[in-house]
């Protein structure tokens, strides 16, 4: 038998995944991995804590430029280690299977499966606008109770956590369990599917740019926000340079999940190659869409306004209703067809996000599982190649957190504990150089020692802010308390696999 016959009975065997993503794939699911429901929302929350346009698009550019190292860095690792389960793999690699696993347990817990959570029921939120009759309401004959945890920051009742079924998040539920079956069915319709959504998201949002600096340019948002006021707040003050790292957490969630691909690495051709291509494409890409978008905001919609004024333009980027700033620059625009528009693009780009997010994050359990550190089916594969059983304990668990709605607030307590380990997995870079020079290193990483240090101090400089800002300073507490404690279930589940 030929030797490429061999390879190829061998590749597509159900024990090993299939290379069936290319450059194009692999930069589609960064890119689509990225562009969820954030960009078209939480400028509104960045505006109102930073109160100035020059500052709203000095927190996305910055965003973007971290982002962007931390891929120029991760680049190198993934060449090294193209493997199943990316991140966990680096860090497990670097600093030992203790600090792998409390990556994982906190991908697991919340990270991965709460960010699916708050994006498929942000497509049920959307879906009501073109549905109405999918609504925020509880059904009545479903078990719901409300729960204010003050351990968690819950000092008011309107803020609790809401137990219950509702039209959205039903609606939220079935996007998972079908994008679950897609995947299950094997990774060549995962990533048509990602690819296909992905370039129709990536092409509405460049749309809603392009009309933004055309058609949607209105003289009042333009002269108010690019006027004087402009130059930003007159005094930059501590409380202010803290409300900005603040501010600063909507837009590095929208910008997040852009190393999913290293988890899938095991199924890209190439990957020594493409890999680090498609991170630094991917990150490039979507975030020059994200400044862009926020100037042709600017260019539509004042930053000012009012909660309670009367027009889209009265309330502005601020105080766009529900914070649905693209909704509001399309109203402006096209008048009510504009927030249907809008609110079919952004269906599309959750839906394609959650593709992504569900893909990437089973091949992390996959990895964990093959070193026994998860269920230990979930290291096993179906005849269609893919880990069937970690998807399936994925969704299982995504539809509680649906159902609990804690979702948001899970996301909010896990900020600075994602941030600590994307430095911690920087700071492994340097220790590999050292540790293991004789790896191979088809790609180093550009500018080293430089700018993945640059990378560490500013993804650092945040993490401290949230830890010390009063806004984010419980949330960062209890993101680190989560981590911490995986420890003992750490050393209770090497006992138990050890018996």
């Amino acid at each position: 038998m030929a030797a490429g016959t061999i390879e190829r009975e061998r590749t597509l065997s159900p024990t090993e995944f299939v290379r069936a993503m290319t450059l194009t794939d692999a930069t589609m699911l960064v890119a689509g991995s990225m562009i969820g429901s954030g960009i078209f929302i939480v400028s509104a929350s960045i505006a109102r804590a930073v109160d100035s346009p020059l500052w709203l698009l000095l927190v996305w550019g910055l965003t973007g430029i971290i982002t962007l190292l931390g891929a120029l860095a991760y680049g190198e690792l993934a060449a090294m280690y193209p493997r199943a389960g990316g991140q966990y793999v680096f860090l497990r690699e670097s600093m030992g299977p203790l600090l792998g696993f409390l990556y994982g347990w906190t991908l697991f817990l919340v990270i991965q499966t709460g960010t699916i959570a708050a994006v498929a029921v942000a497509f049920g939120r959307f879906l009501g606008v073109v549905w109405p009759a999918i609504t925020p309401d509880r059904y009545g004959w479903f078990p719901q109770a409300d729960l204010c945890i003050r351990a968690l920051g819950c000092t008011d009742p309107s803020a609790a956590i809401q137990l219950g079924l509702t039209p959205q998040r039903l609606a939220g539920l079935v996007t998972v369990w079908l994008l679950t079956w897609v995947n299950l069915r094997g990774v060549r319709e995962g990533k048509l599917v990602q690819t296909t959504l992905t370039v129709v998201k990536t092409g509405a949002l460049a749309l809603l740019i392009i009309l933004g600096f055309t058609i949607g340019r209105n003289g009042t948002a333009i002269t108010a926000n690019f006027g004087a006021a402009f130059s930003g707040v007159s005094s930059y003050s501590g409380a202010f340079v803290l409300a900005a790292g603040a501010a600063m957490v909507g837009s590095l969630f929208s910008s997040d999940a852009w190393n999913n691909v290293t988890f899938a690495a095991a199924e890209v051709q190439n990957p020594r190659r493409n890999l680090p291509l498609a991170l630094v494409f991917g990150t490039g890409l979507v975030s020059v869409l994200y400044v862009l978008a926020n100037v042709g905001y600017l260019q539509v919609l004042p930053l000012h306004g009012a909660a309670d004024g009367a027009s889209v333009l009265a309330r502005g980027i601020a105080h766009a209703t529900q914070d649905r700033v693209a909704t509001a620059a399309t109203e402006q625009m096209f008048g009510p067809v504009g927030a249907t528009i809008m609110a079919i693009a952004i269906l599309i780009s959750t839906f394609g996000c959650n593709n992504g997010l569900i893909l990437a994050g089973a091949r992390v359990y996959f990895a964990m599982a093959r070193d026994r550190l998860f269920f230990r089916k979930a290291g096993t594969l179906n005849a269609k190649a893919v880990p069937a059983y970690a998807l399936i304990v994925q969704s299982v668990w995504i539809s509680l957190l649906c159902l609990t709605g804690t979702y948001g607030q899970l996301l909010d307590y896990v900020i600075f504990a994602a941030l600590l380990f994307y430095v911690l997995t920087t700071i492994g870079l340097f220790i590999l150089r050292r540790t293991h020079p004789e790896i191979e290193r088809p790609y180093r990483a550009f500018g080293y020692p430089v700018l993945p240090a640059l990378y560490i101090l500013l993804a650092g400089a945040v993490a401290i802010i949230l830890l010390v800002a009063p806004q984010t300073r419980m949330q960062a507490i209890f993101g680190l308390v989560l981590v911490l404690i995986g420890i003992p279930v750490y050393a209770l589940w090497r006992r138990v696999e050890a018996v």
